[in-house]
């Protein structure tokens, strides 16, 4: 062999051992798959949060890692769909929120690590064996929604001290809206309130629930979060306005698309604080070895334009304390 075959034949040697490198750096680029229940306008602050998380652990959407994003768009089917495209991309990890999208995503896999930006009771809705040891492929954030109802209903008998009569929309075929309902039940009924239930699932439910309400003489409403209700949230406040009813909400986003009062998890944080499993899950952890965590920041959020077109004058005791006030 002379030294110009040999040259060239060290040269192809090496390219062809450079390829299957190459190829392993691609294939090891982590994909997430990130399943946001509602539309893409009303997520797009959340995608932000997501990345904000990421980058702060070190990943670089489009450089170290890739992102798939689908939007439920409050829809179960559309859930579902994303659910079984992320199981055929083989994503690396799954993240999401909401009791229903959570559910969507457990039906098409037990594999692929599933974290939850929030649910509403991870333990009570059987996503987690415990917050301290989940189990299984499913950690994350635990919202408190249902935990924080006894205290959605004090606050509005705050705000609204003379009722006697409050109407709770929710959903029923939402095991979440369940836990919601039964403590906001238990609520009511020590505060001796009347509660009144109207059970929301499908937008032509809106009109009808809001003129049996009014009718039927409640004073006040508690809205139970859920996909549906988040992505209709300014349908919600403007019925509500016309109607000249008092709304509490478990989100300040209700609050901010013309509800009366929130109190609840800051949706945002949640969802900046799920990158730090999927960062974890990447570098090993499995997920049923990472603890559920709870929200770290609360917020009370009050719109006063709201309770003026009410005409409601709030106790400033309350304004005092709300973290956001809506002028």
């Amino acid at each position: 062999m002379d030294r110009r075959t040999f040259v060239c034949t060290a040269a192809g040697a090496l390219i062809v051992e450079a390829f299957p490198t190459i190829a392993q750096q691609v294939a090891k680029v982590p994909r997430i798959g990130v399943l946001h229940p509602a539309a893409p306008a009303s997520a797009a602050y959340l995608v932000k949060a997501f990345g904000q998380g990421l980058r702060e652990h070190g990943y670089v959407e489009g450089q170290n890692v890739l992102v798939v994003a689908r939007y439920g768009e409050a829809s179960m089917e559309r859930m579902a769909e994303a659910a079984a495209e992320f199981v055929h991309l083989k994503v690396d990890v799954i993240v999401t929120s909401t009791d229903v999208a959570i559910a969507a995503i457990k039906r098409q896999t037990q594999t692929i690590p599933i974290v939850m930006a929030f649910s509403s009771d991870p333990v009570g809705t059987g996503f987690a064996a415990s917050l301290a040891h989940p189990g299984g492929m499913v950690t994350g954030l635990n919202a408190m929604t249902s935990t924080l109802s006894a205290k959605r209903v004090e606050l509005l008998k705050e705000a609204v001290p003379g009722i006697s009569r409050v109407a709770i929309m929710w959903n029923p075929d939402l095991r979440g809206s369940v836990l919601d309902y039964k403590e906001t039940e238990n609520a009511a009924h020590s505060l001796r309130l009347q509660l009144q239930s109207f059970e929301v699932s499908r937008a032509d439910d809106f009109e009808p629930a809001f003129s049996a309400l009014t009718t039927g003489g409640a004073e006040a409403l508690i809205v139970v979060g859920s996909p549906f209700t988040f992505t209709n949230r300014d349908r919600i406040a403007n019925l509500a306005r016309k109607n000249r009813l008092p709304t509490m909400h478990g989100l300040g986003e209700y609050v901010r698309a013309g509800g009366l009062i929130a109190y609840g998890p800051n949706l945002a944080d949640l969802w900046r604080r799920s990158a730090t499993y999927v960062a974890k899950i990447l570098r090993g952890a499995k997920p049923g070895d990472l603890p559920i965590e709870q929200p770290t920041k609360f917020e009370l959020v009050v719109n006063v334009n709201t309770a003026k077109a009410l005409g409601l004058a709030l106790p400033s005791s309350l304004l005092r304390r709300a973290d956001e006030v809506i002028q």
